[in-house]
């Protein structure tokens, strides 16, 4: 069995590489030495259609560490996320707070989908629908790793 962990996933939190590793899961990007800029630069070599796609980790990678995580609350997560790409916004993360969604978006992206009165209406609309008592929009914006940065302090 192989995984798509790369160079890069070594400098953030992983708590899965230790079940990938006793289970034998072998990762040949990282094995190769080859970090995130270097799949994208050979894919875009090879003609790959998806050599600029954003990354797309885990839906698990949304929630915080010991929360319990059910088929229900990933299926929330992916509607949500899939809602606001469908909006306009390429790379988005939607993070599982209990009753708060927490939303990223690239910093370029912060004042589109908060300043815009359309678009801010329709997430609100379409998140109570998802169950949400509170969403929020992370002023750092998009970046890998955010839920490990409770872990790190």
């Amino acid at each position: 069995m192989a995984d798509g962990a790369n160079k890069d996933d070594l400098k953030d939190f992983r708590p899965g590489r230790l079940a990938a590793k006793e289970h034998g899961v072998r990762s040949p990007l990282k094995e190769a030495g080859l970090g995130k800029e270097d799949i994208r630069r050979i894919s875009k070599k090879l003609g790959l259609a998806t050599w600029d796609k954003p990354s797309f980790a885990c839906l698990a990678s949304r929630f915080p560490y010991h929360d319990r995580i059910t088929e229900d609350k990933l299926g929330v997560v992916e509607q949500g996320e899939e809602f606001i790409r469908d909006l306009g916004f390429k790379q988005v993360r939607v993070r599982y707070h209990g009753n708060t969604a927490r939303i990223e978006v690239m910093g370029d992206d912060i004042k589109k989908l908060a300043g815009n009165e359309d678009v801010r209406k329709k997430i609100l609309k379409k998140f109570k629908k998802l169950g949400f008592a509170y969403i929020t929009v992370d002023l750092e914006g998009y970046r890998t790793g955010s839920m490990n940065e409770p872990v790190k302090s």
